[in-house]
């Protein structure tokens, strides 16, 4: 695993991590925002604390286990692309937390997914991270779960953030809840 100091890792903020979609996109993974490991390495949810790829091989959706801390091979890229697996974020910058984002940039980013989500045509959303979405799309109220509404033809779930800042979510509960999305997109 690649080591980084906190200035190599500082280097990183305000970078961009690109979309991982495929053809016949089926389960549209989106994070918050990319973490500084994340644009370190180009791959999504690669901190080492982000629980993201061992809750998938606990619900089933990986088969076998994928560390992706060290960056995605073209190999681990090509297996999700074949699942109809594809990540993205509503912000594209990264910062060291998500909380250094503001309202507009969530909600800038909410108006950017939607084009997303038109453009790749998922069945499934599963957007992760509550006050987030809350905030990305207006609606104060929602609880996670599959929402009522769909966006662009979507079904949204919204599901817990695997980030390790997200005490009190373990990898069962993750992988529960990101299971129940995979079942609706024809994943698992």
């Amino acid at each position: 695993m690649p080591r980084f100091t906190r200035a190599e890792l500082e280097s990183y903020r305000d970078k961009e991590v690109p979309d991982l979609v495929g053809p016949d996109l089926r389960l549209l993974f989106v994070g918050i925002n990319p973490g500084l490991w994340t644009a370190a390495t180009q791959t999504h949810f690669a901190s080492p604390s982000n629980r993201f790829y061992p809750a998938l091989h606990a619900a089933g959706i990986l088969s076998e286990p994928m560390n992706a801390s060290d960056g995605m091979t073209d190999a681990d890229r090509d297996l999700l692309r074949s699942r109809g697996i594809g990540i993205t974020n509503i912000v594209r910058r990264a910062t060291a937390r998500a909380s250094e984002l503001t309202d507009e940039e969530l909600r800038a980013g909410g108006l950017e997914l939607v084009e997303t989500v038109r453009r790749t045509r998922p069945r499934v959303l599963a957007i992760a991270g509550i006050t987030a979405y809350r905030v990305a799309f207006g609606q104060r109220k929602a609880v996670l779960g599959r929402q009522p509404e769909p966006l662009e033809g979507a079904e949204v779930w919204v599901v817990p953030n695997p980030s390790g800042l997200n005490a009190h979510e373990t990898v069962a509960t993750l992988a529960a809840a990101y299971a129940e999305a995979a079942r609706a997109a024809g994943v698992l």
